[in-house]
Formats: structure tokens, sequence, C-alpha cells
């Protein structure tokens, strides 16, 4: 996954401790780390990716009880038209698939309107596009 990434930008970053919760952590395939936002709504992953690329899906595994709510993917497309896709996650820690439209992407935004976090925080353990 991280070979077909160029840059990620993120939102925030828990008390701004990158080197426990940046987002490198997002694309590590490890289930020992993770990315966490700090408090407020909404937060946002920005991927951009090295080369056109034809996406189908998003895979998200959150944290339970730090699980986004009223979710989108703002898809900047290779022809530079945009397109929002709402997705709409559970609150559990499993690894989520999110169909979608085959659409060739220059870059993504996953934007999470709104949390299961009373305060809005978000947790990812792992971000996967195909």
């Amino acid at each position: 996954m991280k070979n077909i990434v160029r840059d990620c930008r993120v939102s925030s970053v828990l008390n701004k401790d990158v080197k426990m919760y940046g987002k490198k952590y997002l694309f590590d395939d490890s289930e020992e780390t993770c990315w966490s936002s700090d408090q407020g709504s909404p937060q946002w992953v920005e991927v951009v990716f090295k080369e056109d690329f034809t996406m189908s899906s998003v895979t998200i595994q959150f944290q339970g009880g730090f699980v986004g709510r009223n979710c989108r993917l703002d898809i900047q497309k290779s022809d530079c038209d945009e397109v929002s896709v709402p997705f709409y996650p559970e609150d559990i820690n499993t690894h989520q698939k999110f169909l979608i439209e085959p659409t060739s992407a220059k870059k993504v935004k996953v934007v999470f309107e709104d949390s299961t976090d009373f305060f809005g925080r978000i947790v990812i353990y792992s971000l996967q596009f195909s």
C-alpha cells in the first residue's frame, strides 16, 4: 500500500505526538500502531497517489469507540473532476471495506464529519485503498 502513496496529510495528531500517533502509522501494517486525531470535528486524512490510481474500495480498521460517523471520500479524479462518496462505518474494531464505483484518482480525502467518541477523536490502525 505504501508504495502507491506519494504524500499523506492529516487534520490533527493527538497532543501533536507524531512519534506515537503520527500519520505514518496508517500504512505500516502493524496492529500495534495507529494514527490518532486530536479532539474536534471534522477530522480527515488526505492521500496523494504517486500516479493515477483506479480506486474501487477503501478498507479502514478503527479502534472501537473512536470511529468516524457521517464519512465521505472526496476523490479528485484524473480528469480534475471531483466526486464525493458517502460511507457509514460501524463502531467496531475489525477491518471494514467500503466499495465504490471504480474511479481513476489523483488524490482522496477521507472526511470524518463526526465521531463515536464524545470529543470527536478518530483512531485508525489501517487504511488501504484498492
